[in-house]
């Protein structure tokens, strides 16, 4: 039984490249999540009147396909966390970022059936299951570069966060301060201001609320000036973190192809650092890169969630010493 629970484990975990069954499983998966989708859109549509058994079906099953999947992830936990007990890698998987995404891909066309009241509310849920779609990636994928750029960068996106919402507080006390005597029915209140300092400093504009007094008018120019700039701040931090991630993967792929650099294996011992870690969470040179496990009699082509266990053998490309 063991067996095949690792079998089966292997075939739905998202990404394995040299496994026929699971890179097929994949695409299964997509399939589904877009005719799901699909029918999910069509069905907001006054065509869709004479097709609401068969939307209905799809809606059926596919919500039978997540069920069916999320219960196997969560029987095989225990491998995606080898370092837990069994009862611990399932709790820590149900409660993980795509955990909660795969529980809700399917929970809100089970809830209407328990609290017909909050159909409508439920239905809102179908949503997120786009954000599946972000599971299937490799090492250096879109998704992964965008999380990799934000934890570099946290701190100084934070400190300009800070920055905008302490100009957007001071602003709308301002405005409203100004311009509360000459249109109260507008700045009635300091949140009559946040919400338009918050549409101006963002640069959306919405118009429903905006100063008629010269003063008003006047300090609002210059909180547009500064809100382009502000919003410019944390763009321009994303940006260059985006640049830097791909520098350094164009100079990695080119220090790979040197003369200087040579094959390692290294053998993963039970009091191993790296022992039931992640590769994406390994603390290595962005210049290494892990290119081959051999577990057993088992060759694995590593993806950035693959987990490293004892007595693995691992084979990296590095700077020769």
């Amino acid at each position: 039984m063991r067996k095949y629970k690792e079998r089966i484990f292997n075939i739905i975990q998202i990404g394995t490249k040299d496994n026929l069954l699971s890179r097929s499983f994949d695409y299964f998966i997509v399939v589904v999540i877009f005719i799901n989708l699909f029918a999910t859109l069509f069905s907001t549509y006054k065509e869709s009147g004479p097709y609401t058994a068969v939307l209905d079906g799809i809606e059926l099953v596919t919500s039978l396909i997540f069920t069916v999947e999320y219960i196997l992830r969560v029987w095989t936990a225990e491998y995606l966390y080898p370092g837990e007990s069994r009862l611990g890698a399932r709790v820590k998987f149900v409660f993980s970022f795509y955990g909660l995404i795969d529980l809700l891909t399917f929970l809100p066309f089970y809830l209407p059936l328990f609290f017909p009241a909050g159909a409508v509310a439920f239905r809102l849920l179908r949503v997120i299951r786009i954000f599946r779609l972000f599971k299937i990636n490799t090492q250096y994928d879109a998704f992964n570069v965008i999380t990799s750029v934000l934890k570099e960068k946290k701190n100084q996106l934070i400190s300009s966060c800070v920055m905008i919402l302490i100009l957007m507080v001071a602003s709308s006390l301002c405005m409203y301060s100004v311009e509360h005597d000459a249109q109260p029915e507008a700045f009635k209140n300091a949140f009559s201001g946040i919400w338009w300092s918050a549409s101006t400093l963002l640069t959306v504009g919405y118009g429903d609320i905006y100063p008629v007094t010269t003063i008003g008018k006047a300090f609002a120019i210059v909180i547009s000036f500064l809100g382009v700039g502000m919003v410019a701040i944390p763009t321009g931090i994303i940006s260059a973190g985006f640049v830097e991630h791909y520098s350094l993967i164009s100079e990695g792929k080119n220090y790979m192809l040197s003369d200087e650099t040579e094959f390692k294996e290294v053998l993963i011992k039970p009091q191993s650092e790296w022992k039931d870690k992640k590769i994406k969470d390994l603390d290595i040179s962005r210049l290494a890169m892990i290119v081959m496990i051999r577990r057993k009699d088992q060759v694995i082509i590593p993806r950035g969630d693959t987990v490293i266990r004892a007595n693995d053998k691992v084979i990296m490309y590095t700077k020769r010493n």
